[in-house]
C-alpha cells in the first residue's frame, strides 16, 4: 500500500487531509513541523508529501534541500491560493502539482491518481532520447538541430510538473506536437488531451464552448452542455491561437487560472477546473499586448515556462530528415514506397519555407503524387525551374502582365489556363488571384486547393474569409 506524509502545521487543516487521504488507496502519516517532517521520512519514505509551505520551524522548501531526502517521492505543495509565484516555486522545487486550500477532495483524489515515481518518468525520457539518436525524432517532433534539441530539453524539464506553458512560434512549426508531448510525458497521460484553436470558434460561442452552458440558460440552448475544461478534466488542455480569444473572455479565463474554479453559463455553482493548460501563438506575446489582442496579466499567468519553437528556416539540417519522414508516412498510406534523389533534398535544403513544417510535408505530399516513378527528383518540388508562360493579354491597350501557372499544371489543367496578374499589382492582389482561380478550377474543393497551393486549410479558409470582407466592404451602404 501506498505511504503518504501530510506536513502542516494547522492541526484542522492536516485532520481533514487525513480523514480524505485515509479514504483512498493510502496510509497517512502527520508532521507539523520540518523536524517532525524529517523523522517521519526517516522512519517510513512516503510515496507522497503533502507539504505546507508556512511552518512553525520555517519553509516547506527546506526540505527539498536535503540531499536525497525525497529522492524517491512526489511531493505536492499545499498553498493559501494558487498564483503564478505558486506555480513557479512548485517547477524550482521539483513538485508534481500543488492544492490550495480548502483542499478539495475531487481535486486530491485526481492529484494522487496520476502520481507517479520521479524515476519512472525519468526512464520514459530516457526512452524518448535514445529514440533521437537513433532514429531522429523526440516522440512525435522530428529533428536533431541544436535549436529542437533546446525544446527537447525544456519539454523534459516541464512535463513532469504541473505548471502552465506557453507556446510561441510561427505558424507550422509545430506548436500542437510540442503540447502533445509535454502531456504524453506528463502525469496526466492517460486522461484527456484536448487541442482548441481558439481562432476557429465564433465569438457569440467560445465562452459556452470553452466552459459550458445549463440547459435555458440562452436561445437555443435545449440542453446542458459540456465545455473544454469539463471534457478535457484530469488532462491537458491546449489552447492554440490564444490571442484570438476576445478580451472580455481572456478576463474569465484568467480568473480561472487565479482560483481554479469557473462556471458553466447560465450556471450558480463553480466547479473544480482539473486541467494542464498550455496555450500558444504564432504572434509575438509582448507585440500582441501592445496591439491590444492579449491582456498583459494574462500573458504573465500563461507564461509561466515559455517554449519557442524555431522555425524551419533556422534549422535547416533538419529538412532531409523531415522530409524523408514525411516521404515514408506517405508512402505506407498509399501502398507503394519512393525516396529521393540526393538533389532534390538539396533543393529542399535551399528553399526558405515560410509555412514551415507544414509547407514542406505538404511539398513532399504533392511531389509524392506527381512523381513518375519510385524516385522524387526535383521537377515537383519548390525551387525547380519555373514553367513556360502560359497565359497571353488579348487587349492590346492592357497593362504588362505576368502570368501564374497553377502549381500541378501540367498534370491538372490544359495548356490554354494561367492567371494573369498586372504588372504594379501587389503581391496581396497577386496572390489572391491565384487562390480564387486555382479555386475556380477544383470547383472550391479547398482541401485539394490548399494541397495544390502549398498552403494548409486553414490558411485557405483564413484568406477566403479576407476576401469576403473586402468585398463586403467594398460594396455601396456597407
Amino acid at each position: 500500500m501506498n505511504h503518504a506524509l501530510i506536513v502542516d502545521d494547522d492541526a484542522d487543516s492536516a485532520a481533514t487531509l487525513r480523514e480524505l487521504v485515509a479514504g483512498t488507496d493510502y496510509t497517512v502519516a502527520v508532521a507539523h513541523t520540518l523536524r517532525d517532517a524529517r523523522r517521519q521520512i526517516a522512519l517510513q519514505q512516503p510515496d507522497v508529501v503533502l507539504l505546507d509551505l508556512q511552518l512553525p520551524d520555517g519553509s516547506g522548501m527546506d526540505l527539498f534541500g536535503d540531499g536525497e531526502l525525497l529522492a524517491n517521492s512526489e511531493v505536492v505543495l499545499i498553498t493559501g491560493h494558487a498564483s503564478l509565484e505558486t506555480s513557479v516555486q512548485a517547477l524550482r522545487l521539483g513538485a508534481a502539482d500543488y492544492l490550495v486550500k480548502p483542499v478539495s477532495p475531487r481535486h486530491l483524489n485526481g492529484v494522487l491518481s496520476r502520481l507517479m515515481k520521479p524515476a519512472a518518468l525519468n526512464a520514459e525520457v530516457a526512452d524518448l532520447a535514445a529514440g533521437l539518436a537513433a532514429q531522429g525524432h523526440f516522440g512525435p517532433l522530428w529533428g536533431q538541430s541544436v535549436p529542437m534539441l533546446r525544446v527537447y530539453e525544456q519539454i523534459s524539464r516541464v512535463a513532469g510538473t504541473s505548471v502552465a506553458v506557453f507556446i510561441t512560434g510561427e505558424s507550422g512549426t509545430g506548436k500542437e506536437l510540442v503540447a502533445q508531448t509535454v502531456h504524453e510525458l506528463s502525469r496526466r497521460r492517460t486522461q484527456p488531451f484536448l487541442a482548441v484553436n481558439c481562432g476557429a470558434i465564433s465569438p457569440n460561442l467560445i465562452e459556452s464552448e470553452i466552459f459550458g452552458h445549463e440547459k435555458g440558460s440562452f436561445t437555443g440552448a435545449e440542453r446542458q452542455h459540456l465545455g473544454f475544461f469539463e471534457r478535457a478534466s484530469g488532462g491537458t488542455l491546449f489552447l492554440d491561437e490564444i490571442t484570438e480569444m476576445p478580451l472580455d473572455l481572456q478576463v474569465k479565463l484568467l480568473r480561472v487560472l487565479e482560483t481554479g474554479r469557473f462556471m458553466r453559463v447560465g450556471s450558480t455553482q463553480s466547479q473544480d477546473a482539473d486541467v494542464r493548460l498550455v496555450a500558444a501563438t504564432n504572434r509575438s506575446p509582448q507585440q500582441a499586448v501592445a496591439d491590444g489582442k492579449l491582456r498583459e496579466d494574462l500573458l504573465y499567468r500563461l507564461n509561466v515556462f515559455p517554449i519557442e519553437v524555431p522555425p524551419l528556416r533556422d534549422r535547416p539540417s533538419d529538412i532531409p530528415l523531415l522530409a524523408e519522414h514525411f516521404l515514408k508516412a506517405v508512402g505506407i498510406q498509399e501502398g507503394r514506397a519512393r525516396r529521393f534523389t540526393p538533389a532534390a533534398l538539396r533543393q529542399l535544403q535551399g528553399q526558405p519555407w515560410p509555412g514551415n513544417v507544414r509547407e514542406l510535408r505538404n511539398a513532399v505530399q504533392r511531389a509524392y503524387v506527381m512523381a513518375d516513378d519510385d524516385t522524387v527528383d526535383g521537377q515537383w518540388l519548390p525551387g525547380a525551374a519555373p514553367a513556360a508562360p502560359v497565359a497571353a493579354v488579348d487587349d492590346a491597350d492592357a497593362p504588362p502582365a505576368a502570368s501564374v501557372k497553377p502549381a500541378n499544371g501540367a498534370r491538372h489543367a490544359s495548356a490554354a489556363e494561367g492567371v494573369v496578374v498586372p504588372i504594379g499589382a501587389s503581391m496581396a492582389e497577386a496572390e489572391r488571384a491565384l487562390i480564387l482561380a486555382t479555386l475556380r478550377h477544383y470547383k472550391n474543393q479547398k482541401e485539394r486547393v490548399a494541397s495544390v497551393l502549398g498552403i494548409s486549410l486553414k490558411t485557405l479558409y483564413n484568406r477566403l474569409r479576407e476576401y469576403a470582407a473586402d468585398d463586403a466592404g467594398a460594396r455601396p451602404g456597407k
